[in-house]
């Protein structure tokens, strides 16, 4: 029993990721007309360090006060037609006791994950920032989630940061970027 176990969850990872890419593909079936992406990601950065808390927030958006961690994956795009899609694979509490308590370490307590997209657009001569948020979606205790909403982007939308926040509140848990991998650590930033 236990060598079939690795290979269960093998193929439900592969599966997930199969139905994702569908799921991302499939715009055409929901009535939207396919448009070209902005913006195509495949890694995130889990809050942590300087960018805990009001200090260092990012356009405005601030991180949360403990730190999290992508034990799996986060993928995304976002197309010209405002469709925002991210696939959430272990967004979780980092390993951190003075920050969050032992019980949370790994886990994820937010019923929702929300996205939020970072534009700098023009107002009249003046460029400006404008943060454009989803409903949220539902996300399980290990951290899973899919946001699939149809957002309404300024226009122009340059220089686009996707976040993923808390159901909750105002605060960010990941946001499009990377952390170059640390030894014993494997290219998605989960631990080998």
């Amino acid at each position: 029993m236990k060598i079939a176990k690795p290979w269960a969850i093998a193929l439900c990872a592969v599966a997930l990721c199969a139905a994702a890419g569908v799921s991302m593909a499939g715009d055409r079936h929901h009535g939207d007309p396919i448009l070209p992406n902005i913006l195509t990601f495949d890694s995130m950065y889990g809050v942590d360090g300087p960018f805990l808390g009001e200090a260092n927030a990012i356009r405005g958006v601030v991180g949360d006060e403990a730190p999290w961690t992508i034990d799996h994956f986060i993928r995304g795009r976002l197309s010209k037609g405002g469709r925002l899609q991210i696939v959430v694979r272990g967004l979780v509490f980092g390993d951190d006791p003075e920050l969050v308590p032992p019980e949370l370490i790994g886990k994820n307590d937010e019923e929702t994950f929300r996205g939020l997209v970072s534009c700098l657009t023009e107002e009249g001569e003046t460029v400006v920032t404008r943060n454009v948020t989803t409903d949220g979606f539902p996300a399980d205790v290990n951290g899973n989630s899919f946001i699939d909403a149809k957002i309404d982007l300024p226009n122009p939308c340059v220089a686009p940061i996707v976040f993923v926040m808390a159901g909750s509140e105002d605060k960010w848990f990941a946001v499009t970027g990377f952390e170059r991998e640390e030894e014993g650590e494997d290219a998605t930033g989960g631990r080998r």
